[in-house]
Order: C-alpha cells, then sequence, then structure tokens
C-alpha cells in the first residue's frame, strides 16, 4: 500500500503545487477542536513527511500560527489547508492527504483525538481510535 516514492499535491484552485516524500509514519485521521476549526471539516487526514522534502512548485502557501508552536499553511488564493508544522517536530511537516495527486496512496491507519470529536462523529470503520495522541495511550 505505501511505496518510497516521493508525492505531488495541489490546492483547490489548482494555483499551487507542491511535492513531498514519502509517510514516515502511517497517516491517520485528526478529529481535534484545531484541526476541524482550520479545516472547516468534522476530521482531517494527515500523512507525515520530512520536512526537507516537502517543496512547493508552483504558486505561494501563506502561514498562519494557529496555537504556539504549531504554523499551518494554505493556498494564498483559495485557502485550501495544505500543511500542519510543528516546532516540536521540526524535521517533519505534516500534509493533507486530500491535497494528494493520488490520496488513495496514504490511506489513514486510525483516528486521533477522539476526545475532542464532535458527539455525532463515531467512525465505525474499525480503524483504532486514540483518546489524544497514538503517544498517549491506547486506543
Amino acid at each position: 500500500m505505501y511505496t518510497m516514492e516521493a508525492f505531488t499535491g495541489r490546492c483547490l484552485c489548482g494555483s499551487m503545487g507542491y511535492e513531498c516524500g514519502p509517510a514516515l509514519i502511517l497517516p491517520c485521521f485528526c478529529h481535534c477542536e484545531s484541526c476541524r476549526r482550520a479545516s472547516g471539516a468534522h476530521a482531517v487526514a494527515w500523512a507525515t513527511v520530512r520536512r526537507d522534502s516537502f517543496r512547493v512548485l508552483k504558486g505561494t502557501l501563506r502561514s498562519y500560527a494557529s496555537s504556539q508552536p504549531v504554523i499551518r499553511q494554505f493556498c494564498e488564493h483559495c485557502g485550501t489547508p495544505v500543511t500542519y508544522w510543528n516546532e516540536a517536530t521540526p524535521d517533519t511537516i505534516d500534509v493533507t492527504v486530500s491535497t494528494l495527486d493520488r490520496p488513495d496512496a496514504m490511506e489513514p491507519v486510525d483516528h486521533i483525538w477522539m476526545a475532542d470529536a464532535v458527539v455525532w462523529d463515531r467512525p465505525g470503520d474499525g480503524r483504532p481510535q486514540y483518546p489524544t495522541s497514538r503517544a498517549d495511550g491506547k486506543p
């Protein structure tokens, strides 16, 4: 299912495009309040890649410090959310799986931050569900 090849992606309007390396850890769905509000959706699928592998090929990303120490980037024209970078993990950056040209190649394997999920957001897909992050305990 996962490859070691580079991936490409773009925003909704197509004015911004990027490339990135393969996922370093298996992708996940995040249900935290910050991701919900930044995306306007109940959950966001993220893939973590090496920060030095992420490169904008065309267009420009704007940055927003959504919370210390998090920087989110989005297309300056259409607002598509593209990245999440936490200064505490400076060598990695998360890319929104849905902006990839081949999102099926990075299928999320679990759900994180279910403690923040809206009450009607209870996935029944059989994937593990963590109350907070993967590092904070068992599903």
